[in-house]
């Protein structure tokens, strides 16, 4: 009882801030999915080319971890109201799509038969309990740092056992060479480590009795979605600006060919 209570005992700043963390880097903004998108190219050429550290460094950009926990904390926060739960859930699929999706046109345009056949994609398609194991462990790890700031450099450590891009660029490959037995393992295994973190960091949040902050994640979101009107009014600006500035500079060419 007393390893419980710990959780429990957490102060209220840092679960405040735990709340805002995977809120806001769980938002699906150009930002996220721009190391979504970069994360998973750079898995998947990591993979053809059979390098262990390019795939590494691509565990270390992706930022997919957060709508992970994100489904975690919703469920613990769902009550009466699946809000959260649905905006973590949408911002996953949407993650795991057009990562797939990447993963497979790099493979096609970029691979090769020999290339989907490398030892770091062959790695990737046995699929066995241990993944589960390795993924309950650093889902207990990761729910429970972020809620610990002075443990934030250990971070890296779990993106890293956790592995959640590679598989699912190993799949985009095996699509890309369609062979159903790459795409079997690597899903089994991409499913394995969504299943062991969301499970046991929903546990860890449980413990830590986040439902009672849930005002906090809702007045987050609100500031996020605030963020990204601002920020979207910012960018139509300058691309009208751009606009305009590129008509113009069109006219005048024009009048020098005139001339």
């Amino acid at each position: 009882m007393t390893v419980f209570a710990r959780f429990r005992a957490l102060p209220d700043k840092d679960k405040a801030a735990l709340i805002r963390k995977l809120v806001q880097n769980g938002t699906p903004d150009f930002d996220y999915f721009y190391l979504i998108g970069l994360s998973t190219l750079m898995a998947t050429l990591g993979l053809l080319l059979d390098s262990g550290s390019i795939v590494i460094g691509s565990m270390l950009i992706a930022p997919l971890m957060y709508p992970i926990l994100g489904v975690s904390m919703g469920l613990v926060m769902m009550g009466d109201n699946v809000t959260l739960l649905t905006r973590a859930v949408n911002t996953l699929v949407k993650s795991l799509g057009a990562g797939l999706i990447l993963s497979v046109l790099a493979a096609f345009f970029f691979g090769d038969e020999t290339m989907y056949m490398s030892a770091e994609v062959l790695s990737r398609t046995e699929p066995t309990y241990h993944h589960l194991l390795v993924a309950i462990v650093a889902g207990a790890a990761v729910a429970y740092m972020l809620a610990k700031p002075e443990w934030g450099d250990a971070l890296p450590g779990v993106a890293i056992a956790v592995a959640l891009i590679p598989p699912l660029a190993t799949i985009g490959i095996g699509i890309a060479a369609v062979s159903a037995f790459i795409i079997k393992g690597a899903t089994m295994i991409l499913l394995l480590n969504l299943i062991g973190i969301i499970v046991t960091a929903t546990i860890i949040f449980l413990l830590m009795n986040l439902s009672e902050k849930e005002h906090i994640a809702k007045s987050t979101v609100k500031k996020e979605d605030q963020k990204i009107e601002e920020e979207n009014k910012v960018i139509a600006e300058v691309a009208e600006k751009i606009s305009v500035e590129y008509k113009s500079d069109q006219v005048i060419r024009e009048d020098i060919k005139t001339q």
